[in-house]
């Protein structure tokens, strides 16, 4: 397992951790500076560091050791890094302070991040298989009797996943981009930026202590990355957050060109949010949208890539959203993250708060400055000494015609407010920041939702329409959450991460796979359709989940279906619809000859076929999955089962509950034609043959 300790606390040298050890840089140094003292906390450098052996290092040592654990191995890490983390968070909290962040800023950082692992842990084990690869989609066809078929599957990238991060979320962004790189079973190269890398460093080195993941998995450069990307090469990724202009001239370097490297980016740009025009003043919606832009303008002191750059209000309320918000603004207290009343730290840096200052400028060039001022009081802290910046808010009299306000961020506390004159004039303001991650419509009339979301949906990566319904619990226009896509079309860069499984599938490459049904059965271990199918006198229900081979299959006895059965499960279920009840209401739309047995009667009665019913390896029946009828079932018609071992998943379970895996059955059923009238699967909890404390209550292993 890859571990190591960092020597020094406070302001030090900060170390970069490559090829499973921590590495001090030489030469010129690039000093830490405290966001809000102006005092150096620490330098680091990367002078020495052999960027391509850390690559190597990580294809050849990394990529092995973790590819070596299932997805559900992978994922149970995860959730072990995300419980040492969760229980060591206030360690981060003085960290962060010195970046500018407040608590609540801190918050979404830090514990934001960690929840990115805790979510990822938990998708893993539900939403993948407990194999080495993941089997995607169901089986396709490709011959007219079924002897050639195809499949596909994901495996992972055997290269390394090079992580190059933003300064505005040392901890989000670095634990965003590893949990589904490291579920995957793909190395990470974690570059945070420079800014703010001595919070990465302090997260990275409490993974590290926690001895959970193997050996090269994760490697830290704090630092410039110099000539990292020089030494990519087919098989390795790269995922990108921060500026347009630097993820263009990465994305173009020559061995990311060459080697067709998988280049994620995620850029910058300048989000809106559209006020509906149902929402004037003394509505709950309109309070809710000064409140979302007052919040976005001021978390993270405005320096989110997600942040609200562009507010889009109806013609006529200009004026009340202006007062609105300046109101609002008025009382966001800024000062030091840990001064009482605080709401607003600094920006990250002096060289963020100039380049701040300089966007401002040319956007204030071609609008009118309405709140703002360049003298402002600051709690706790001397405004001289650290990167203090004040909420501004410009106003833009006609922002069809003036492009410097869609197409300049500012990259900090400055919103922009713009009219529209009606919905279609809305949408193409919103186009017309050529790409955004996210965009917002604050509205209680779905009529004016779906017109909007229609509209701009195609150059967003993520939309929050919010109401009065929604609002108590929502997540906000700038949160990404790990179960949604985060990135966005052109000035956002194109790319993509998280969306729950999706993220993973970035680290993989999706295989198609051909042959006939039982090569395929053979090479996944999952049962197709057509495949060989084994038999013998012991019933499966009667075989543990170690015994059970995939392709073990039960031909069941037969029944027929008589006008009792469907009478009497129509008296004990309640359901008495016409079809079922009545002959000739049931031909009357011509889709039955007559009186058709319940769907779910034959369900039921094909389980009566098919369970064995002693006391055995099978502990319970949690689920039934794709069940479809495809033929009607008549009074007079004689079914019977097949039952086939589809797929097995051994089971992750407390210690001291019964050893248990999870079988999928592939369930037909078919008439006296040996036509199938119904197809399924089935989920069975089925005893292992592992040794357990025998002490332990069945039914909370069963619970389990």
């Amino acid at each position: 397992m890859a571990q190591g300790t960092q020597r020094g606390h406070g302001p030090r040298q900060l170390q970069n951790f490559v090829q499973g050890e921590w590495v001090t840089g030489t030469g010129a140094m690039t000093p830490l500076v405290d966001a809000v003292t102006g005092e150096t906390i620490g330098e680091t450098s990367t002078g020495g560091v052999d960027f391509k052996a850390v690559l190597q290092y990580a294809r050849t040592v990394g990529g092995p050791a973790l590819r070596a654990f299932t997805f559900h191995e992978r994922a149970l890490m995860l959730k072990r890094v995300a419980i040492a983390l969760m229980a060591r968070k206030e360690e981060f909290y003085p960290l962060s302070f010195q970046t500018g962040a407040t608590r609540p800023d801190s918050w979404v950082d830090i514990e934001g991040g960690i929840g990115t692992f805790f979510a990822y842990a938990s998708r893993g084990r539900r939403e993948f298989t407990n194999e080495r690869y993941h089997i995607d989609g169901p089986t396709e066809p490709l011959s007219k009797n079924g002897t050639f078929v195809g499949r596909h599957i994901m495996v992972p990238l055997e290269g390394a996943a090079v992580h190059i991060n933003a300064f505005n979320f040392p901890v989000w962004g670095m634990l965003e981009k590893m949990a589904p790189a490291l579920l995957a079973g793909v190395p990470c190269v974690v570059k945070p930026a420079t800014t703010g890398s001595h919070l990465s460093n302090a997260v990275f080195q409490a993974i590290l202590e926690t001895n959970e993941l193997p050996t090269g998995a994760i490697q830290l450069i704090c630092g410039e990355a110099r000539t990292l990307l020089d030494h990519v090469e087919e098989l390795d990724i790269v995922a990108f957050t921060g500026s347009a202009a630097t993820g263009q001239k990465l994305k173009s370097g020559a061995a990311v060109v060459s080697h067709a490297v998988r280049f994620n980016m995620e850029a910058d740009s300048l989000n809106c949010s559209i006020l509906g025009p149902d929402a004037v003043p003394g509505t709950e919606e309109f309070d809710l949208f000064i409140k979302e832009v007052t919040r976005e303008m001021t978390t993270k002191a405005g320096q989110k890539c997600t942040a609200i750059r562009r507010t889009i209000v109806p013609a006529g309320l200009e004026e009340a959203v202006i007062q609105a918000l300046s109101k609002r603004l008025g009382t966001t207290t800024i000062g030091a993250p840990t001064a009482d009343g605080v709401r607003m730290g600094p920006l990250a840096s002096r060289q963020q708060q100039r380049a701040v200052g300089e966007s401002a400028e040319r956007i204030r060039a071609v609008t009118e400055r309405v709140y703002g001022v360049d003298d402002f009081a600051v709690v706790g802290a001397d405004r001289a000494a650290g990167a203090f910046y004040a909420p501004e808010l410009l106003y833009c009299a006609a922002p069809l015609t003036t492009l410097a306000p869609h197409d300049i961020e500012a990259f900090g506390p400055v919103n922009t407010v713009m009219p529209y004159r009606d919905l279609g004039e809305a949408v193409q303001l919103a186009r017309m920041g050529r790409g955004s991650l996210v965009g917002s419509l604050v509205t209680a009339d779905a009529n004016v939702a779906r017109e909007v979301v229609l509209g701009v949906a195609p150059y967003h990566g993520r939309l929050l329409v919010l109401d009065r319904t929604s609002a108590k619990e929502s997540t906000g226009h700038g949160s990404p959450l790990p179960n949604l896509v985060h990135g966005g079309p052109g000035r956002a860069g194109g790319g993509e991460e998280m969306g729950g499984a999706r993220g993973v599938s970035h680290y993989l490459q999706r295989v198609a796979l051909q042959g006939s049904p039982t090569m395929l059965t053979a090479i996944t271990r999952e049962w197709t359709k057509g495949a060989a199918e084994h038999t013998d006198a012991v019933h499966p229900f009667r075989k543990s989940f170690d015994e059970l081979q995939v392709g073990d299959t039960l031909i069941t006895a037969s029944r027929t279906i008589t006008l009792d059965d469907i009478e009497a499960f129509a008296k004990l279920s309640g359901d008495t619809f016409y079809a079922h009840m009545d002959a000739e209401a049931a031909r009357h739309h011509g889709v039955f000859e007559g009186r058709v047995a319940h769907g779910y009667f034959i369900v039921s009665a094909a389980a009566g076929l098919f369970v064995e019913p002693s006391l055995g390896p099978v502990m319970a029946n949690y689920g039934l999955e794709k069940l479809r009828f495809t033929k009607p079932v008549y009074p007079g018609d004689t079914i019977h089962v097949r039952l086939t071992v589809k797929q097995k998943t051994k089971k992750d379970v407390p210690e001291g509950t019964v050893p248990q895996g999870v079988v999928e059955w592939d369930v037909e059923v078919r008439n006296q034609e040996n036509e199938a009238v119904a197809v399924y699967s089935i989920l069975t909890l089925v005893r292992r043959d592992v040794p357990f404390n025998a002490s332990t209550p069945a039914s909370a292993s069963a619970a389990a």
